[in-house]
């Protein structure tokens, strides 16, 4: 629930929480322009959202081992 707070507030600053850095300072420069605050912000919501997702994912035992493989 905070950090959907903070995707919204402070867009950019959610990448980092969530251990993407690079994307985390692209979506600053787009948040740095008025116009670009509201596709940042639902930028991070959906970001924040994969992650959650991958997280339960991967919890469940589903992940798999991630290197491509479907042999």
């Amino acid at each position: 629930m905070i950090r959907l707070l903070l995707a919204i507030l402070i867009p950019w600053f959610v990448f980092f929480t969530i251990g993407r850095p690079i994307q985390g300072l692209v979506c600053l420069v787009l948040q740095l322009t008025l116009i670009g605050w509201i596709p940042a912000a639902i930028w991070a919501v959906w970001a924040l959202n994969n992650y959650n997702t991958d997280k339960k994912i991967a919890q469940a035992g589903l992940g798999g081992s991630g290197d491509g493989d479907d042999s």
